[in-house]
């Protein structure tokens, strides 16, 4: 099968086409013939050299695909040869055919197609498991999400949105941000021109927030919270390190929470399945949420692909065109 690989930590330049035997599945495993794979930061991480692969994992990149389900390893069921899935990747989507675990697949939404499916699984796994079920944003309540032109803020607009909250965002342009209220936001901030620690506090703060940025937010963030506010961390794109006053989680009740997705156990995903199954899914098959696409790339131009999501130009997800 054809595959990118990375042939050495480093910039877009380091994937390379290539070919390789193409994988069996193990107990509770389905071979995917994979037609679209995601485009996500985790993988422009692990081609430098700074988000290594589980040890049980491909060291191909790409954590979510689209396709049809080629062959079934033991004990599973419920799933079928030929059926069209969307699925969680522990690694590996840079491929023609791709091994996950059955309980991380999810049917095509009705309507939806492979290309729109391959975007889903990795954005809403993360902004599920952390928006909803460890910051527990509720009907009614505040949120706000940095980067909200990206894959996972385009995601978290959305779901917060039908879910019932005010959704408030940070974005780098007028143009990023008027796609962000396009989707559902609120309000919506350019960093480069405000200080959205005074933005939001006109407003009379946030209950929740999603940020990926890391570094000096992180003090910034809890200025913006409200009594008994939630703060996910997923990512650090400014660095892991700050000064923070954690008087202010005590004196405000705060809670100060993240996590990352990959390193989680095959049980711990399946679950979070579970509930997208049962609860957002139907959202996507009625029409009210759908991808945010930016761009499209073949397999062979994967490095562009990379190029294009570390300019941070893009709006939305980015896909791999490889069946």
């Amino acid at each position: 099968m054809k595959v990118i690989e990375i042939t050495k930590p480093g910039g877009p330049e380091v994937l390379k086409l290539s070919s390789r035997t193409c994988p069996e599945p193990s107990t509770g495993q389905v071979l995917i013939k994979v037609c679209y794979a995601g485009v996500n930061r985790p993988d422009a991480l692990q081609r430098a050299g700074l988000y290594k692969p589980p040890s049980d994992a491909s060291d191909l990149p790409g954590l979510e695909a689209a396709g049809e389900i080629v062959k079934i390893g033991n004990a599973v069921s419920g799933l079928s040869i030929g059926e069209p899935v969307c699925a969680l990747l522990p690694g590996g989507g840079y491929a023609e055919y791709v091994t996950t675990q059955a309980a991380h697949c999810l049917p095509i939404p009705d309507g939806f197609s492979l290309k729109q499916a391959a975007c889903l699984p990795e954005t809403f796994f993360t902004v599920w498991s952390n928006v909803f079920l460890r910051g527990k944003l509720k009907a009614g309540e505040r949120f706000l999400v940095h980067g909200g032109s990206s894959g996972i803020g385009t995601t978290a607009i959305q779901l917060a949105n039908k879910m019932g909250s005010r959704v408030f965002t940070t974005a780098g342009s007028d143009k990023k941000l008027a796609a962000c209220l396009r989707l559902g936001a609120e309000i919506g901030i350019n960093y480069n021109e405000k200080d959205f620690v005074e933005e939001i506090k006109k407003i009379g703060g946030v209950d929740v927030i999603l940020d990926m940025v890391g570094g000096e937010y992180i003090a910034k963030n809890l200025k913006c919270l409200n009594e008994d506010g939630r703060l996910v961390q997923i990512a650090f794109l400014q660095g892991a390190k700050a000064e923070v006053n954690f008087a202010q989680l005590m004196m405000r009740r705060l809670t100060f929470t993240g996590s990352t997705l990959r390193p989680q156990s095959n049980l711990q995903k399946a679950q979070i399945a579970s509930e997208l199954k049962e609860k957002v899914w139907p959202l996507l098959r009625t029409g009210n949420i759908e991808p945010e696409i930016d761009s499209e790339f073949s397999l062979k131009e994967a490095t562009e692909a990379h190029r294009r999501m570390e300019s941070s130009a893009h709006i939305g997800k980015i896909v791999l065109k490889v069946g």
